[in-house]
């Protein structure tokens, strides 16, 4: 049995002052069925949140995300005592809203890492069955960065100051039992139209047609304010009942207020904030730095849960 359909949150058809912008009236999806366990703790009270002010990384004073407790992701296979705050902050990933479940295991860590293959179409890709996850966003949001961050290794994946350069699906076999895929950026102007439809094309299609694709990491620059396109990018995503992770990307860039900058937790707080006006239960989230590796062990921890549940179902 897939996990596409179980760990996907229903998308709100609710009116919203945000429709206009990010859905298409005509295109706006039908509602997506998710086992009730799956919830993210629907019946908490509000006041009760769960704090990041002591996320390793930050400066003293900041990265506080204060979160309600119905915000969080409850993986699957988890239970929780909503009546005990302080045995799930225990367990809530440190600079996420992912509790830590009972699926992720031992085998979190990486220890081999190798790259595959490049394909430029999904039937073209591996066809062993192992697990996958994939990485995609904006061009330059730092995929290649976060992936040799994730195995430890500094140019297992290309890194590149010009935007554009992955244009294929690349796939790395992780403790060779599953993949990391890199996938093209979106949303880079200078790319010649044909290559940007194709590369769009071919994406999109190995969404709707991988079968052993577990989750979809969509990854957010969080130094800049929400781009209109990653709002659209998670949308099409939750249309099309593909399970995703929302990662925010360099969240070691703190711009001074007196320059007009914001701090990433605010950027953070605004995306998680629109994202709410379509999604009934909290998408997982995730904030990182390539640069200090923040994120690097939880992600892996939550991949590794994710997975192993995939595996036995």
């Amino acid at each position: 049995m897939l996990l596409h359909h179980r760990l996907l949150p229903r998308l709100l058809l609710v009116p919203s002052t945000h429709t206009s912008t990010l859905l298409c009236p005509s295109r706006l999806p039908r509602r997506l069925s998710l086992s009730p366990r799956f919830y993210a703790l629907p019946h908490l009270a509000a006041p009760q949140t769960v704090d990041h002010s002591d996320d390793e990384g930050a400066p003293q004073g900041e990265g506080q995300i204060k979160l309600p407790l119905d915000h969080l992701f409850v993986p699957p296979g988890a239970t929780m005592d909503a009546g005990d705050q302080e045995a799930v902050s225990a367990r809530v990933l440190k600079g996420s809203n992912i509790v830590l479940g009972p699926y992720a295991r031992g085998d979190a860590q990486v220890v081999n890492a190798d790259f595959v293959k490049s394909s430029v179409r999904p039937d073209d890709c591996p066809r062993d069955g192992l697990p996958e996850f994939a990485l995609v966003g904006r061009s330059n949001v730092g995929k290649s960065s976060l992936l040799n961050s994730l195995v430890r290794r500094k140019r297992l994946a290309l890194t590149s100051k010009k935007p554009g350069k992955t244009q294929c699906i690349n796939h790395f076999k992780v403790n060779d039992s599953w993949y990391l895929v890199d996938l093209p950026g979106y949303g880079y102007a200078s790319a010649p139209q044909e290559a940007r439809t194709n590369w769009d094309e071919f994406t999109r299609n190995y969404f709707l047609s991988r079968e052993n694709l577990v989750s979809v990491f969509l990854l957010i620059d969080a130094s800049i304010p929400a781009k209109k396109i990653d709002l659209d990018y998670a949308s099409w995503l939750g249309q099309n009942k593909v399970p995703m992770t929302l990662v925010f990307t360099k969240c070691d860039k703190r711009k001074k207020k007196k320059n007009g900058g914001r701090k990433p937790e605010e950027n953070v707080e605004t995306f998680q904030g629109l994202i709410r006006e379509y999604f009934e239960a909290a998408p997982p989230w995730i904030m990182t730095s390539s640069v200090t590796n923040q994120g690097r062990d939880e992600i892996l921890l939550h991949m590794s849960q994710l997975r192993n549940y995939w595996l036995k179902h």
